[in-house]
């Protein structure tokens, strides 16, 4: 077994086993599956044979006896495979893999659980060891005797002294929990040092520019004598000229001594700051693991579950070596695992299905892990039966998340989009693999969460690739550095995506939200200053700058005080004392050594969709107080474009201000940030029905005497009487009304629209 240099006298026997079973059963489930696949070689047989003689070793060291034999089994088998007396038919393969499961346990149980789980699982052991048995039971080969009797099923003793394990290197014994919060503990240490020398190295940049100025200063100096030279020169007194002579002489070697340590001292920087540089990629390499210690196991699983579901489908992975940082490879564990499992489960077709398409009957995944423009890029593709995009378009209705013109409306990527949502599931039935429609929702919320992005593409039966885009390390992130209310903090730069001016003549208002046009797009503007709860940031006049953050419906542009530039900056984690700080991740340090909090930016997005919510978000460039008002203002509140837009323009044509709002919520919002004269609004609405927002209207300490007249379809006596419950001053029904009714009942209840 490979050690790596490693010292490993603070191991006991078993702990050693451990490592060894560890490896030796990756060899042999990635050989099985290949020789499954058609792939395996003679070196593949070899390789497995080497692996479970290893393992037989090493089991026979610590006592083991059961492992032993089930090793010894599979040995007798490879070697039969090797002579070519035996084939490794699926039936084969599937018990051999049994045995690899049952190795894989035993290295898990300490001593004092071994007897309580042999007696458990004695059936069972004794069944897979008949099965390998049976397979290596050839005329040429005789091994064990399916038929015998089980063999005894020894307790193993561990008669191996065990040292003491608290300095165990984290790398050489992962499987101990208790030893990885030391080994963390010692990284962060490590990288705040090696992040402290690069701020050093940083801070010899501001010393050289002092430097330059104090040589340019110099220069003048030198001027100034050599011009009072000349001046001493024409006047003729020879004593003086002397003086002045000797002067510029002394003068000189400070000139010289400048312009050779400038160049020391700048070489010294550049030295410097490559030092720390490289000092700094040094350690966060500590961190780095290959791709596949995160999805080895991931093959085999998708063999067995696809042949669980009646299904032929194998995992191809591609980029095993591509280095990733070891926390996010643990944190992305738990999504791909749905992705593969989503990919077998929905995705992929029977046997029959795929060989009636003209597919192959063997259905393949490929995961592929790729470095691409400083980020780690991972990719899965399937080419099972893709995404019904039609049967997501009739759910989207069905659930009345839009309304069937909206739906027809949406592009294939927007509809892709309801797949993220949580309980959203085009399976009908549901089951231990597909669950209750959770699964891309937690893809969704844990890539996020490791700043990182997540897209699916689908072609109706030519499969469905997603694509994730994650940070090499959460450790250093590239971020940019803004100015909010003279504080500064840091958005990770995978999170931003665009960073702009706006004039202050490009601001527009509507339904008391600010906006600009953002290539065709109505982007809502909201200041850095009061999300964070640090005041409202001053308008000024000129330009705003502004970050654009967030995606989809929920982008947003952030207003801020100035924009510094990107920093790449080593992450500190906030003491556990402090909790879980609302839109702050993280800290670190600028290059300049100032502190700098590094913002949580869907936890940002959620605050300022709770902003928007209460309407509650203030105004940008305001001036002075408020406008005195003309004319009487009035709310209509309707999910209708038509009626809305009828209501409207009624309502103008006879001098009314008129705001309108799309439903409930909406309304809600925007009557309480305003000051209006009258509400109308309609019943049945999504979000927040018309009665609800009346009970709402009226039981407001603000708003309890505005006028509320509800337009509805509904005409029924009911209807009415749960209306006017509610606290509705009118009731009228949109099909009984025209022009001069809606006008007459207005002028009923506000009058005229002037003041």
């Amino acid at each position: 077994m490979s050690t790596g240099g490693g010292d490993l006298s603070q191991f006991s026997m078993l702990d050693l086993f451990r490592m060894e079973a560890d490896g030796q059963t990756q060899v042999l489930t990635d050989g099985l599956l290949s020789m499954e696949r058609g792939g395996g070689d003679a070196s593949t047989l070899e390789a497995m044979m080497r692996a479970a003689h290893s393992i037989k070793g090493a089991a026979a060291i610590v006592g083991l006896d059961v492992v032993v034999q089930l090793a010894h089994g599979m040995e007798d088998a490879f070697i039969a495979a090797q002579n070519g007396q035996l084939q490794l038919t699926p039936a084969r393969i599937d018990a051999l893999l049994a045995g690899v499961d049952l190795i894989l346990q035993f290295s898990t149980l300490d001593e004092a659980a071994l007897p309580a789980w042999l007696e458990q699982h004695g059936a069972r052991i004794a069944a897979t060891l008949n099965s390998i048995a049976g397979i290596a039971l050839i005329e040429s080969a005789p091994a064990l005797d399916p038929i015998a009797a089980p063999p005894q099923l020894a307790v193993p003793v561990l008669e191996a002294a065990t040292l003491p394990l608290a300095s165990a290197p984290d790398d050489l014994a992962p499987q101990r929990a208790h030893g990885a919060p030391k080994a963390a503990q010692n990284f962060e240490r490590l990288l705040a040092l090696a992040s402290e020398s690069r701020i050093n190295a940083h801070q010899m940049h501001p010393f050289i520019a002092q430097l330059q100025r104090f040589k340019r200063n110099q220069a003048s100096l030198f001027q100034a004598l050599e011009q009072l030279h000349d001046a001493v020169v024409r006047g003729g007194d020879q004593a003086l000229i002397e003086q002045s002579a000797l002067a510029g002489q002394k003068a000189h070697p400070l000139k010289q001594f400048m312009l050779e340590h400038m160049a020391d001292i700048e070489s010294y920087e550049r030295r410097l700051l490559g030092v720390s540089k490289n000092l700094v990629d040094e350690v966060l390499t500590l961190r780095m693991r290959p791709f596949r210690d995160g999805v080895q196991a991931f093959p085999r699983m998708v063999r067995d579950l696809a042949r669980s579901l009646g299904k032929e489908a194998q995992l191809l992975i591609e980029g095993e070596d591509t280095l990733v940082d070891r926390d996010i490879l643990a944190r992305i564990e738990s999504p791909l695992n749905h992705m593969l499992r989503n990919a077998v489960d929905h995705g992929m077709e029977t046997q029959a299905e795929r060989i009636a398409a003209g597919k192959p009957a063997l259905g393949t995944i490929v995961l592929e892990a790729r470095h691409r423009a400083g980020m780690l890029s991972i990719e899965i593709a399937d080419d099972g039966r893709g995404v019904d995009i039609e049967r997501i378009r009739r759910q989207v209705v069905e659930r009345k998340m839009a309304s069937a013109t909206m739906a027809q409306a949406m592009s294939q990527p927007e509809l892709i989009e309801f797949l993220f949502l949580p309980a959203f599931s085009l399976k009908e039935t549901t089951s231990a693999i597909s669950g209750r429609g959770v699964g891309l929702d937690i893809v969704h919320q844990t890539i996020r969460e490791q700043n990182g992005t997540v897209r699916i593409e689908s072609a109706p039966g030519e499969g469905l690739r997603t694509f994730i885009t994650l940070p090499l390390t959460q450790s250093i992130v590239r971020a940019l550095v803004i100015d909010v209310q003279g504080e500064a903090y840091a958005i990770p730069i995978v999170k931003v995506e665009r960073v702009l001016k706006v004039p202050q003549s490009e601001i527009h208002t509507l339904e008391h939200k600010q906006f600009f046009d953002f290539g065709g797009e109505h982007l809502g503007l909201v200041s850095a200053a009061q999300v964070l709860e640090l005041g409202q940031i001053g308008s000024g006049a000129g330009e705003l700058p502004v970050v654009v953050i967030g995606a989809a419906q929920r982008r947003y542009a952030l207003v801020v005080d100035a924009i510094r530039g990107e920093q790449s900056l080593a992450v500190q984690a906030l003491d556990p004392i402090f909790g879980k700080m609302r839109d702050i991740s993280a800290g670190a340090l600028l290059d300049d050594g100032a502190p700098v909090l590094i913002l949580d930016v869907p936890d940002l997005l959620l605050s300022i969709d709770k902003l928007l919510h209460e309407g509650g978000l203030h105004q940008l460039g305001a001036r002075g107080g408020p406008e005195k008002r003309k004319v009487k203002r009035i709310l209509v509140v309707d999910d209708s474009l038509t009626v809305r837009e009828m209501e409207r323009k009624l309502l103008q044509g006879r001098g009314f201000q008129v705001d309108i709002a799309i439903d409930g919520i909406d309304g809600w919002n925007v009557v309480r940030s305003g000051d209006y004269d009258l509400l109308i609004t309609d019943v049945d609405m999504p979000r927040m029905d018309g009665i609800e927002l009346v009970g709402l209207v009226k039981k407001d300490i603000h708003l309890y005497k505005l006028p509320v007249m509800i337009v509805s379809y509904k005409d029924r006596p009911e209807d009415r009487a749960r209306g006017m419950s509610a606290g509705a001053d009118y009731y009228l029904t949109k099909g009984s009304f025209h022009d001069e009714t809606l006008l007459n009942a207005v002028f009923d209840l506000i009058g005229e629209a002037g003041l």
